[in-house]
């Protein structure tokens, strides 16, 4: 019993997060918004880390990265294939 109500204070916790951001007025950006939010929240709490700091980790260090590597293999590819078309 002690769980179940620990997990839904956390629920509830992460539900209160979660209506307390993204609030544009644009009703299906809002519930996508709230969706991704509560998704974000849940992987925090499962890595042991705040939600804040996986923002950091994906939207400053991750997806940065993942950024450029695509623009230095798509570089390394348009030059290989210039070579071979010629």
């Amino acid at each position: 019993r002690a769980f179940r109500y620990l997990c839904s204070l956390q629920i509830l916790n992460n539900l209160f997060k979660i209506r307390n951001k993204g609030e544009s007025g644009i009703s299906w950006i809002d519930g996508i918004f709230q969706i991704c939010v509560f998704i974000l929240v849940d992987l925090a709490d499962f890595l042991g880390i705040s939600y804040e700091e996986i923002n950091v980790w994906i939207f400053v260090i991750i997806w940065p990265l993942i950024t450029i590597y695509q623009t230095v293999l798509i570089l390394y590819l348009k030059s290989k294939f210039k070579k071979i078309s010629l």
